[in-house]
């Protein structure tokens, strides 16, 4: 490898409270995300989003980067997806919205490098023209997705035989990091590529690009990097065809 692929990581905007500061308004991003690139062999830079943002803009920055990360996080605004929001939904993020979508646009013409992990899952299938399911509970009957408030759960997911994800992590059932109560419903112009067992979509691709992939469970929770070796490797692969 060369020089190394610099990753962009989309993060919040929020409150943070540290010694005698409180709730000073601080761009916001769990470390593992870095943690993963930099293991990986790419160079981390972290996103902060903008409510702002349109696709001239996000392009620009995108220029600069190799490869993209879309985060984690709040549920994306109904909205967006021409539904009336559930009760239980969380607080919208209009920043994260804006910002994010874009990214999934704008790298879908680039054809940039793109991992989502949860929310950003969410997000790329909305930015598709896709819909989510608001509560997934009501449908399979438990929590076993996201079953104690702001602690990660483990589950099982099986790959699907023949797809770009499977050549990463193989086709065995996989014991994966989770924390989500909403999941993707529908995802155009994506292949499913790993279900839980109640019928959950948990991971889906587009093999027309180099990589464009997106899980609903946490890989930067946990120890296998794969994933983020999947995408750092893809970025360096596209440096060296110019």
């Amino acid at each position: 490898m060369g020089d190394r692929p610099v990753i962009g990581i989309t993060s919040y905007v929020e409150p943070v409270t540290r010694g005698d500061w409180a709730g000073q308004h601080s761009t916001v991003l769990p470390h593992a995300y870095v943690e993963h690139v930099e293991r990986a062999g790419g160079i981390a830079v972290v996103l902060p989003p903008r409510l702002d943002a349109e696709d001239t803009l996000v392009a620009g920055l995108l220029a600069r980067l190799d490869g993209v990360v879309i985060a984690g996080g709040a549920d994306v605004e109904p909205s967006r997806y021409a539904a009336v929001p559930d009760s239980r939904a969380q607080s919208p993020r209009p920043d994260r919205d804006a910002f994010e979508l874009a990214v999934a646009r704008v790298t879908a013409q680039t054809g940039q490098p793109l991992l989502g992990i949860c929310r950003g899952m969410q997000v790329m299938a909305v930015a598709a023209g896709g819909a989510l399911e608001q509560h997934v509970p009501d449908r399979v009957g438990h929590d076993a997705h996201s079953p104690t408030p702001g602690v990660h759960a483990s589950h099982h997911v099986r790959p699907v035989e023949g797809t770009q994800l499977a050549s990463i992590l193989g086709t065995d059932v996989l014991d994966v990091p989770t924390y989500h109560h909403q999941a993707v419903r529908t995802h155009p112009g994506y292949a499913a590529s790993a279900w839980h067992e109640d019928g959950t979509l948990e991971a889906m691709e587009d093999t027309a690009y180099p990589l464009r992939l997106a899980v609903q469970w946490h890989p930067e929770a946990g120890t296998d990097g794969r994933l983020f070796d999947a995408l750092v490797e893809a970025c360096d692969s596209r440096t060296r065809r110019g």
